[in-house]
């Protein structure tokens, strides 16, 4: 996978569960028209060995990010499309 095709995810901060942290990069992937890439992602995840492997591999697919930077990034890009 491609470095710059990552959608930034709001993953730092979140709760630590790697079912959760997997549930929020699927759906930034989803919201990101990246529907296959999120299913790839799901099934590696799932059949990993470890939390730090799993872990590894949503980075692959996601940018981590806060919620904080997530908002502070769309509230520019508003002001830019104004």
């Amino acid at each position: 996978m491609q470095e710059n095709k990552r959608p930034k995810c709001p993953i730092i901060g979140a709760d630590g569960n790697i079912f959760n942290i997997m549930g929020i990069a699927s759906r930034t992937l989803k919201h990101s028209d990246m529907a296959e890439e999120s299913k790839e992602m799901i099934e590696r995840v799932t059949s990993s060995g470890s939390y730090d492997e799993a872990l590894g591999i949503i980075m692959e697919y996601v940018e981590p990010c806060s919620e904080a930077e997530m908002y502070d990034e769309s509230e520019d890009f508003g002001m830019e499309m104004s």
